[in-house]
């Protein structure tokens, strides 16, 4: 570690006289005793390779957007990449609203000094409700796959199981951050056992997961659609053998499908999870997440949620309302070491993005914007599938994501992918090192941007690569 005396207008505290007042404030003389901890052999001794400051702020926009330009963005390619986060239509006034300076600014707030948030995390939280048809949710949390682990421990709390049964086509992605969260976070160690796909229609195995499944299974969890896009037909039947085993249902989905399909909760879940990209939340490099889980109004769960939550209640004065946190003794915020799981700094503005969406859509906008995708991504793969040598691998009906496979094309996903760059065209996800068994085979993605015409020229494009 090394001090730099040039000055950054635009790092706070850069200017060597107001560190040099810090300094004596707290009565240090050298600025690398605040390191003193940190062991020697780990401090960088050199001089940091640092550019020179642009000190004018247009120099630095120029700067900056001169680096963005040599990225290639979904603004000015189609995009057909989707495996968890996707390109959806974003109405203006979710912008709006999430960038409101009482929202995006306020980090936290108490219920007698911050009613809009409050009231807004409600209405997120009965919107989100309504559209899953369950009773409860509480404040978001990092994105959909930190909420399937989450919601994997409070249902292995609530049953005081520990034995995991997933369909080994889960998101890989998804299955890192899971088998991290139940390896150690938040309570003892919860293993995971996997339960086999059929090769030909891609959906769980009922005859495996009926072996697998005993009284020390906590929870048996599917992704619907799943990971490789198909719809888990068999759902139904799949809660049922878990409920007969005394173990919770546990399904994370993609919410904008519920406008269209059977929310988890019509087919036996105890408790519904999954990510909100999908309602009105920008792609945005990692940070447009944001998970979240629902239950019933049942208390054997309820209590074991251990983000905030958001109610509406009485005032003292007849006819007015009021919004706050509820039984906040469930949180580490409230109960501290003694708390079930940690509760941290989670997705809040998502959440009042999530809100609006769903406000302006109500359930009319969210069954056609549901069919626009499934009638757009039906279309898509009846036309690939009619390129010579492309297929669509499983026939099972699908939302928005379907699985094209290039093997008998000859080429690779890789190079197939990169040539339909050459069209200023984002190919299907490459599936050939995730699951291999498949072959060269892509996830493709459409959704209700996309319009015939779009589709079309990704049919010529790949009709042109292969």
């Amino acid at each position: 570690m090394s001090q730099n005396k040039t000055v950054y207008p635009y790092i706070p505290n850069s200017v060597p006289e107001i560190q040099s007042q810090m300094l004596k404030e707290i009565n240090v003389n050298d600025i690398m005793e605040l390191y003193e901890e940190i062991p020697d052999h780990l401090k960088f001794k050199g001089t940091m390779n640092l550019p020179e400051p642009i000190h004018d702020e247009y120099g630095i926009r120029r700067h900056v957007e001169g680096l963005l330009k040599k990225n290639k963005n979904c603004s000015e390619y189609l995009n057909f990449l989707g495996a968890g986060c996707a390109q959806h239509f974003i109405p203006a006034v979710c912008d709006e609203v999430s960038g409101r300076g009482e929202f995006l600014t306020a980090y936290v707030g108490d219920s007698y000094a911050d009613h809009g948030k409050w009231q807004a995390l409600f209405e997120y939280a009965s919107n989100m409700g309504e559209l899953l048809d369950m009773d409860v949710l509480s404040c978001p949390v990092y994105d959909g796959h930190h909420a399937a682990a989450r919601a994997l421990r409070m249902a292995s709390r609530a049953c005081k199981r520990k034995e995991i049964l997933m369909p080994s086509s889960v998101s890989p992605d998804g299955l890192l951050v899971i088998k991290n969260y139940l390896n150690g976070v938040g309570g003892p160690d919860l293993p995971i056992t996997f339960v086999d796909f059929d090769s030909a229609t891609g959906l769980m195995n009922l005859s495996d997961l009926e072996s697998k499944i005993s009284n020390k299974t906590a929870a048996v969890f599917i992704e619907n659609p799943c990971y490789l896009g198909m719809l888990e037909t068999q759902a139904e039947k799949i809660g049922k053998i878990a409920k007969e085993a005394g173990a919770e249902f546990v399904v994370k989905v993609d919410p904008i499908s519920c406008g269209v399909i059977a929310p988890p909760a019509h087919y036996g879940a105890t408790l519904a999870c999954g990510d909100s990209q999908s309602l009105g939340i920008h792609m945005q490099c990692g940070g447009g997440q944001t998970g979240f889980i629902a239950s019933r109004d049942d208390m054997k769960y309820i209590s074991e949620f251990t983000e905030l939550m958001f109610g509406i209640t009485e005032t003292v004065k007849k006819g007015e309302y009021g919004f706050g946190e509820v039984l906040y003794d469930r949180t580490s915020y409230g109960s501290r070491e003694k708390g079930k799981e940690f509760t941290g700094t989670t997705t809040g503005l998502w959440a009042i993005t999530t809100g609006a969406y769903l406000a302006l859509m109500g359930p009319k906008g969210m069954e056609q914007v549901g069919r626009t995708i499934m009638q757009n991504a039906a279309y898509a793969a009846k036309k690939i599938e009619e390129i010579p040598g492309v297929e669509i691998h499983f026939p099972t009906p699908f939302f928005k994501e379907f699985v094209v496979n290039f093997n008998q094309t000859g080429k690779s996903v890789a190079q197939i992918n990169q040539k339909l760059m050459a069209f200023s065209i984002f190919g299907g996800k490459d599936l050939s090192f995730e699951f291999p068994d498949l072959g060269q085979s892509a996830l493709y993605c459409v959704t209700e941007i996309m319009n015939s015409q779009d589709i079309d020229k990704l049919v010529y494009a790949l009709k042109a690569v292969v």
